[in-house]
């Protein structure tokens, strides 16, 4: 059993948790749209330019927020990967 107080930090971790994948959600709803964009107009499906400058915009971000900003580049490299995965996908199923 634990006590009140851990319990209550636990708490607030799945709270955190939640939100970070509703967020998730969120922005690979909007990634979608952008990939059907780019399918409909022939656009590659990765933008190099724009992941270095989102990469570098975060790794700020993390390093004023003391978070370490390795780690963002890594989780953001993840999801731009995935995001790039789906519009593949998207970009293959239009040309079918």
């Amino acid at each position: 059993m634990t006590d009140a107080h851990l319990q209550r930090l636990r708490s607030s971790i799945d709270n955190i948790d939640a939100a970070l994948i509703l967020l998730l959600a969120e922005r690979f709803k909007v990634t979608e749209d952008i990939g059907a964009y780019k399918a409909e107009r022939g656009l590659p499906p990765a933008d190099p330019e724009r992941e270095a400058e989102q990469i570098t915009r975060l790794r700020q971000l993390a390093a004023s927020a003391n978070l370490d900003p390795a780690f963002s580049e890594a989780f953001l490299r993840f999801v731009i990967a995935e995001v790039i995965h789906h519009h593949q996908r998207v970009r293959e199923q239009s040309q079918q």
